[in-house]
């Protein structure tokens, strides 16, 4: 199994309009036939000292492997998402891991 967590942070200016294109693009890259389970989602409403909830949106992608997440990478669908989204966020924070 590989996780691939990606926190998105959007650019402080980002409209309506262009928060729910990125939402649609999300929810297209999630379907990349490399990946075994997909979440998409916002921060939830906790608060604790621990948690930072200062992103926008956040994916968490499980492949059944390490191979096929480097499949995912160079994906056409994955290429064009970064081509059509990257002018609309101001960070991206990605954290991959593997069971142990």
């Amino acid at each position: 199994m590989f996780v691939h967590t990606v926190y998105f942070w959007l650019h402080y200016s980002a409209t309506a309009a262009d928060r729910t294109f990125f939402e649609q693009q999300l929810q297209q890259l999630s379907t990349i036939e490399y990946i075994h389970t997909a979440y998409v989602g916002v921060p939830a409403p906790t608060r604790r000292e621990v948690i930072d909830s200062s992103y926008d949106y956040s994916i968490t992608f499980i492949f059944k492997s390490q191979v096929e997440q480097d499949l995912y990478q160079p994906h056409p669908a994955h290429k064009a998402f970064v081509d059509k989204c990257a002018h609309l966020w101001r960070r991206v924070q990605v954290y991959d891991a593997i069971p142990f």
